[in-house]
C-alpha cells in the first residue's frame, strides 16, 4: 500500500538520512523540503532510489514560502492524503546563556523552530485530514528536557524546543483525531550535533522511522526517544 511522507530540512544531516532510507521501499513517496533545491545535490542524487521523491522549496523561516511549498505538495497529493509529517529542520547557533543571550538570536531560533513547524503542519492540514494515519512527528531534543537537567548551556536553542513540545501537545489536544509526537534522535553526527556527538545518522534514522510507523492514538502528544522510550519532561 502506497505510504506518503512530507519532511522539512531534507537536504543534510538527519533529514537527508531520512529521505536516503525511506526511498529504499518503492511504497514511499516522499515530499523532501530544504531552503535550496538547486545545490541540494546529495539529495537530488536520491531521486534514482526505488521510492519516489518529489523535492520542494520551503525556506522555514519565510511564511510566504512555507506557504507556497505547502500547497505544491498538495497540488502534487491530487486530494490523496499524507501520512506522515515530519518536522525536521532546525538551528542552533550558539551555546548561549541565560544571562547573556541575543535576544534576536532568540526571536530567529523561536521563528525556525517553533512558528516554521507550526505552519508547516497548518498548511497541510488539508492532506493530513485525508490520510489514515494522521502522523506528526516534530524533531525536538534532550535540551527541552527540564528533568534531564543540561546545564545552563544553549538556552536559545533549549527555550525553542521547549516550545515546539507545547506546541506538540496543544496540536494533540485540538485534533485528538491526530497523532503528533515529540522525537528526540539522541545526539547524532550531523553539523548540528558538532564535536562530541555519539550517535550514526543511519541509526538515530532507523530508530525514528520505527517509532514512528508503530504510533497509535494513545501515543499522541508524547516525548519518544529514537529508541522508542518515553523522555521526561
Amino acid at each position: 500500500m502506497p505510504v506518503t511522507w512530507f519532511l522539512t530540512g531534507a537536504s543534510r544531516g538527519i533529514g537527508l538520512e531520512i529521505t536516503r532510507q525511506l526511498l529504499e521501499s518503492s511504497s514511499n513517496t516522499v515530499f523532501a523540503s530544504c531552503r535550496s533545491p538547486a545545490t541540494a545535490f546529495d539529495l537530488d542524487a536520491l531521486k534514482s532510489s526505488p521510492g519516489t521523491l518529489h523535492i520542494i522549496q520551503i525556506d522555514v523561516m519565510d511564511e510566504i514560502s512555507i506557504k507556497a511549498g505547502c500547497s505544491k505538495v498538495l497540488e502534487l497529493l491530487n486530494s490523496t492524503g499524507l501520512d506522515y509529517v515530519i518536522n525536521n529542520a532546525a538551528i542552533n547557533h550558539t551555546r548561549d546563556l541565560a544571562f547573556s543571550f541575543d535576544p534576536a538570536a532568540l526571536a530567529e531560533t523561536i521563528k525556525c523552530n517553533v512558528t516554521g513547524p507550526a505552519l508547516v503542519t497548518r498548511f497541510l492540514l488539508p492532506s493530513i485530514e485525508k490520510s489514515s494515519r494522521k502522523v506528526i512527528v516534530n524533531i525536538s531534543s534532550l535540551l527541552a528536557s527540564i528533568s534531564r537537567d543540561f546545564g545552563p548551556i544553549s538556552t536559545s536553542y533549549s527555550i525553542s524546543k521547549i516550545g515546539l513540545n507545547m506546541l506538540t501537545y496543544k496540536q494533540s489536544r485540538e485534533r485528538p483525531d491526530f497523532i503528533p509526537i515529540l522525537m528526540d534522535p539522541g545526539w547524532v553526527k550531523t553539523d548540528m550535533g558538532g564535536e562530541g556527538a555519539e550517535i550514526e545518522p543511519r541509526v538515530s534514522v532507523t530508530g525514528i522511522l520505527n517509532v514512528a510507523t508503530k504510533l497509535m492514538s494513545a501515543d499522541a502528544g508524547k516525548f519518544y526517544t529514537y529508541l522508542g522510550e518515553e523522555n521526561p519532561w
